[in-house]
């Protein structure tokens, strides 16, 4: 443990000027005479049998402010060190959601849990956490998975999603979330009427506390594409709706700045775009040319998303040819 300290003080410079502060000062009031005598590193280390170097480093500084400033430095490196591996474990779920590789999902999952109990984080780790489930089940839906699995991940993910809102109210993202997951539940029980006004029931609310909090939250406008494509065109809904919806957040897209915080949601404008390329792909002609273009935008941002690559992209290629 104390090897541990030691190797974390590097990191943490600015407790070991402190400790070298103290140095000097004592080093000058032993001079004088006068001052504290305090056992250095050498002499602590040396006096119960420890091998240490005789370099005039060891000599010089007192053990005590070697620990502290081991402990300083522990205590600040181990919060940084916490959000930098939750950070890391959030770029492989994302790229894993992407590839489609649901296998790291499953274990990215599991990576989060120790942070869970981190106040400052656990928010954040609750969304990511149940973005995990949510992009597991939709890559599911492109595999032969039991409809009932997915639902059991999509329901896990609305969990999560609410813990995150629990733990700070104004998260409009993780109700973004339980929005995409209640739907796509509903879609698994499309052929069962009661259930799926129930599943609206629930989607209802949340849909109007977004668009009231954050309208112009590009991944809302995301997950509304659907809801519009199932709402009768007297109602505001229908293909055009949807397209028109995609483009409108494209082109707020251009006017963000990336988010100081890598874990503050940011993903979205290639979600819109391949949105887009599939929504001119079920046109009535088929647009066949801004599908494509949308598509390849999005690969563009993203060259290795197999949905849009090895999936859609084919789609429209095979369109392109029967039209031509």
């Amino acid at each position: 443990m104390l090897l541990r300290f030691f190797s974390l003080t590097y990191v943490g410079s600015w407790a070991l000027f402190a400790a070298a502060a103290y140095v000097l000062h004592t080093a000058a009031s032993r001079s004088s005479g006068i001052g504290p005598q305090v056992p250095s590193a050498y002499q602590f280390f040396s006096s119960r049998g420890v091998n240490v170097s005789t370099t005039r480093l060891m000599k010089e500084i007192p053990i005590f402010a070697i620990i502290l400033a081991s402990l300083l430095a522990a205590c600040g490196v181990s919060k940084e060190n916490a959000r930098d591996q939750v950070i890391q474990i959030v770029s492989q779920i994302q790229r894993a959601d992407y590839e489609g590789n649901r296998e790291v999902l499953k274990r990215c999952y599991d990576e989060l849990t120790p942070f869970l109990e981190n106040k400052e984080l656990a928010s954040r780790v609750r969304y990511w956490r149940g973005f995990d489930l949510w992009r597991n089940a939709i890559n599911g839906f492109n595999d032969p998975v039991d409809p009932n699995e997915l639902e059991r991940l999509l329901m896990q993910a609305v969990e999560e999603f609410n813990d995150a809102v629990a733990k700070d109210q104004g998260f409009v993202d993780a109700k973004v979330g339980m929005i995409s997951c209640l739907g796509f539940t509903a879609y698994i029980h499309r052929k069962e009427p009661e259930r799926v006004q129930k599943v609206l029931a629930q989607i209802s609310p949340l849909v109007k506390e977004a668009k009231a909090a954050a309208p112009d939250n590009p991944r809302l406008i995301w997950v509304l594409g659907p809801i519009l494509l199932y709402t009768p065109p007297d109602r505001g809904g229908g293909l055009d709706k949807v397209i028109g919806n995609y483009e409108r957040g494209l082109e707020i897209c251009s006017k963000l700045k990336a988010p100081g915080d890598a874990l503050e949601p940011s993903w979205g404008k290639p979600e819109l775009l391949m949105s887009l390329a599939y929504s001119y792909l079920s046109k009535t002609p088929p647009d066949v040319s801004a599908a494509e273009r949308n598509a390849r935008a999005a690969l563009e941002i993203v060259p290795y998303w197999h949905y849009t690559r090895d999936i859609l992209l084919p789609q429209i290629v095979a369109a392109k040819t029967k039209e031509k």
